[in-house]
């Protein structure tokens, strides 16, 4: 999810702590680096040092590193190197086991010897697999033997020999060919009539037109067969080739990795090509599909959605979705399972107005082809925009906020904290009776926008906590007693609301200003990660570019006290969704930090929403008489249920039998698609004009507002509203304010 930053004026703070290490870590260096030392081995004990020592000084909570982190590493470097466990083999690992506890020792000592042997061993059985599946796709596939594979890699031993590891192979690259053939083949006759039909051929009976139909069909099986298995070939000697292309340094990549994210899932090494790509993404333009994805073992997740791009357009793509495959336009695809993260992003992405075809795994479990046509996200999709609905007599309002974003070179570009406060003044002179805040898929951004929009709809007082490493608490405020918007508030998150989004829930929450409404919970994300340029460390640097590293620096809190690291908030108002039996966000991380408390701030709570636990007993019992509501939930259940199936069947029929099935269960829950209410949500007076003018804008606009409207989240929250604005203690906030278009001076 993406890093909350901090306040610029703030910034210098942290510069200090950082020159004041370098200055100590120059002469440091000075005295270690040997003259000419420029070789690979020398630059990669550089680069461990280097780590242990800013993450030891810059880390938030650093870890000790003991023999309990050398364990930790040892098992996930491993897992790095081999996720689906068809190199090593249970010897190896027997011979690697006695560095297991001697880790800590040698990152300390600047030892490079357990990265050389697993290095050297894992490039040797690399080179060995190519046989495995070379040998088993020269021949024929039968797809009638009755078998089943387990791709819960995590849990499956090592192989015990070479003839298991090739077994291992072949049941894997098996999976592979089944599922693109499975996709081209409609064999319309059940598993009984097949059965039947075989026996008459073998005992030399009559075959009727029925039969003939069916020989003719299984003739095209068997070129379909040959078809897919030559596609198999390539595409896994495609996958070796870009292996070939991986040289000492991006292998070391990955053992540095290791170290840096068993301090936390948000502290990483960037080598130089990854620390270019994370400020080309801090830019705020995406290219591709406008997904972001991230490794899940073997494979690759789904992880959000960027708004206004191919894939949030499309709708068909959703996070928790693993990409199985890739292919360019009407090119076979090629299998992406156990590929580099780097090396599928290449494959992902492609010049604007290109096809590419994603085979994912939903999540829950069917296996679909998702056809997109690559574009750039527009900026414009990235900023506030509302709407306006009318419900039972009254007028209502909601924001959508994508992201909290901010421009700190340039004052006079757009930020979220400015755009939002332009939005409420305009549904003010709609003289709206309520203001929906959506913020959910939000993924964070800047702290400054969070403090100034939750300033808006607060008199003043504090907004969030903040400790930094070895640092004392820092208190964030809205000082200003202006309020822009004091009527009925609905904050409206889900399970990818994150970062500055939970800062923003939490706060509403605390002060009972507004309810929250949504998933369970938020994401969990409660702290704040800087990029430090590892090369401003070494003086006289001739070992070429070192990367960077993002490490944890800070933590945040409610004010309140609890944090929402790891816990996220909980909604006042939980509604269901298809995530709600599965672990999402930080807490389905490995080495995440853990939820913690510190003292509360002072605060005083809003006192003007009088109906505020009314409404909540309202939707409650609303949502209990719900039957869309209650399929949601069948649905979610349904979708936890089938997200821990790891076996699929290797046999052809049995394979698609099982996919057929799953479709018609789903079938069922389509229904929660088709969900439309009578509400009709409008455009703004001052976008009305250019829908007229530009009709690319027209089109969007009008696919939000279809949207809204089909939106059973929504409409609940409209609901929350209408029962919150029924008691009213004055009606100020009804008047045009046009002088107040700006946010609030901090």
């Amino acid at each position: 999810m993406n890093t909350i930053l901090h306040f610029m004026k703030r910034n210098y703070k942290i510069l200090i702590v950082l020159v004041s290490l370098s200055a100590v870590f120059w002469s440091f260096k000075a005295f270690q680096l040997l003259p000419n030392s420029n070789s690979a081995s020398e630059k990669d004990k550089v680069l461990l040092e280097l780590l242990a020592f800013v993450i030891e000084r810059g880390h938030y909570d650093p870890i000790a590193i003991d023999d309990s982190f050398s364990k930790g590493l040892y098992q996930d470097y491993l897992l790095g190197l081999d996720p689906s466990k068809r190199f090593f083999l249970a010897s190896d690992i027997a011979s690697f086991a006695q560095y297991e506890t001697l880790l800590d020792d040698q990152i300390l000592n600047k030892d490079l010897t357990f990265f050389d042997i697993s290095y050297e061993v894992l490039v040797k059985r690399m080179e060995e697999s190519k046989a495995y599946y070379r040998d088993f796709l020269a021949n024929p596939i039968d797809f009638n033997l009755k078998e089943t594979i387990n791709t819960d890699y995590e849990q499956l031993p090592y192989a015990s020999n070479k003839d298991e590891l090739k077994k291992r192979w072949n049941q894997q690259v098996k999976l592979s060919v089944l599922s693109t053939l499975a996709d081209k083949v409609n064999i319309q006759e059940n598993a009984t009539n097949q059965l039947l039909i075989d026996q008459k051929i073998a005992n030399n009976e009559q075959l009727t037109l029925a039969d003939m139909q069916y020989l003719a069909q299984k003739t095209a099986l068997e070129e379909l067969e040959i078809e897919t298995r030559e596609n198999a070939l390539k595409s896994l000697n495609e996958y070796f080739d870009f292996i070939q292309d991986l040289d000492r340094n991006d292998w070391f990549g990955i053992y540095v990795n290791a170290i840096a994210s068993r301090f936390d899932p948000h502290t990483n090494y960037m080598a130089p090509d990854d620390k270019e790509r994370f400020d080309v993404s801090m830019s705020g333009r995406f290219e591709g599909i406008g997904a972001k994805l991230q490794k899940k073992n073997d494979y690759t997740e789904i992880t959000e959605l960027i708004s206004g791009g191919p894939a949030w357009r499309g709708k068909e793509l959703e996070p928790g979705d693993l990409i199985l495959k890739v292919a360019q336009g009407n090119e076979e695809p090629l299998d992406v399972v156990g590929m580099r993260l780097d090396n599928i992003v290449k494959k992902i992405k492609g010049p604007k107005g290109t096809e590419v075809r994603l085979t994912v795994k939903k999540v829950d479990g069917t296996i679909k082809v998702i056809a997109m046509i690559r574009d750039v996200v527009e900026t414009e999709e990235t900023y506030a925009k509302s709407s306006v609905v009318e419900k039972n007599g009254k007028k209502y309002g909601i924001i959508y906020l994508p992201k909290f974003y901010i421009d700190f070179v340039n004052n006079d570009s757009r930020d979220a904290a400015k755009d939002v406060a332009i939005e409420v003044d305009r549904l003010k002179e709609q003289q709206v009776d309520g203001i929906i805040m959506d913020v959910r898929d939000n993924g964070g951004g800047s702290l400054k926008t969070v403090v100034d929009i939750t300033g808006l709809f607060i008199e003043k007082g504090p907004v969030v906590q903040i400790k930094s490493t070895g640092k004392n608490k820092e208190i964030l405020y809205d000082r200003d007693a202006k309020i822009q918007w004091d009527g009925p508030l609905v904050v409206m998150v889900n399970n990818f609301s994150a970062s500055a989004s939970e800062i923003l829930a939490a706060a509403i929450q605390d002060y009972k200003r507004g309810i929250i409404i949504g998933s369970k919970q938020t994401y969990g994300k409660g702290t704040v990660q800087n990029v430090i340029d590892l090369n401003n460390f070494v003086r006289g640097n001739t070992l070429g570019d070192l990367g960077a590293l993002k490490t944890t620096t800070q933590k945040f809190y409610r004010i309140n006290g609890g944090s929402t690291q790891l816990e996220g908030v909980h909604s006042d108002i939980v509604i269901p969704d298809r995530y709600s039996y599965i672990s999402v966000g930080e807490r389905d991380m490995d080495n995440a930090m853990p939820w913690t408390k510190i003292d509360a701030a002072e605060f005083t709570v809003w006192d003007k929403l009088t109906n505020y636990d009314q409404a909540l007993k309202n939707s409650k019992n609303r949502l209990a008489q719900n039957q869309q509501i209650k399929l949601i939930e069948e649905n979610a259940k349904w979708i936890s249920e089938r997200r821990e199936n790891y076996e699929y069947s290797l046999n052809l029929n049995d394979f698609i039998a099982d996919q057929k099935m799953l479709e018609e269960k789903s079938k069922k829950y389509k229904e929660i698609n088709k969900f439309k209410s009578d509400l009709v949500f409008n455009a703004l007076p001052h976008e009305l004009t250019k829908m007229g003018e530009d009709s690319l804008f027209k089109e969007k606009r009008t696919r939000w507002f279809e949207s809204l409207s089909k939106d059973i989240y929504v409409q609940e929250a409209l609901y929350v509203l209408e029962d919150l604005s029924q008691v009213k203690k004055n009606n100020t906030q009804k008047k045009t304010s046009k002088s107040n278009h700006l946010v609030k001076s901090k």
